[in-house]
């Protein structure tokens, strides 16, 4: 028997596994490689499981985890965009948006709705799980990057002030983290991992 949807899901599936082949400039934890955009999204669900209480404003948890395990779904065609790269976010944008359209586009109708919604919705940071969501996904390479010996910072002679622009929807989304947020970038600057 034909069943189109789920033909259409589980080659949905299929494609996105190509997410593990992504390259993020964020290493792991230990410093011992790069991680992949899988890992990343896998690791921002489980960190909004845990930090969900934190949020400054309520969060519907069952929208927060499907929106940060789809939210990087796009650089498979997109490719992963360094947050510090001006050139590559000047067309960010336009790229993500046609690779959104293909690849939710393989879903069937109703779950290509559903899950271009999420997306885009984690994009405008407008709703209470998008801002907790978006805050997460900068928190994240924080952490990774405090643990990793300066990681993609150090790499790419990252300033302060480019650290604290980008970290700036944890302040608002996560108030209660942020005084550690900025003890982490104070210690990397002292450290020489963050330029002054």
């Amino acid at each position: 028997m034909d069943h189109p949807p789920l033909t259409r899901q589980l080659a949905f599936v299929v494609e996105v596994d190509r997410l593990k082949e992504i390259l993020r400039q964020t290493p792991i934890a230990s410093g011992a490689r790069p991680e992949n955009s899988a890992e990343h999204s896998w690791h921002l669900a489980l960190m909004a499981s845990v930090l969900a209480s934190h949020a400054a404003e309520p969060v519907d948890l069952l929208r927060v985890l499907p929106m940060l395990l789809i939210h990087d779904v796009v650089e498979i065609d997109a490719g992963d965009t360094f947050a510090f790269d001006e050139g590559g976010n000047a067309t960010k944008q336009a790229r993500e948006e046609l690779a959104a359209d293909r690849i939710f586009g393989l879903l069937p109708p109703e779950q290509t709705a559903t899950f271009r919604a999420l997306w885009d919705e984690f994009e405008a940071m407008a709703t209470p799980e998008s801002r907790f969501a978006n805050a997460l996904d900068r928190l994240q390479p924080l952490l990774l990057n405090a643990e990793s010996g300066g990681g993609s910072w150090r790499a790419h002679g990252i300033r302060r002030d480019q650290v604290l622009q980008r970290m700036d929807p944890i302040r608002t989304a996560l108030p209660e983290l942020w005084p550690g947020v900025l003890a982490i970038i104070d210690w990397a600057c002292a450290e020489q991992h963050i330029l002054g």
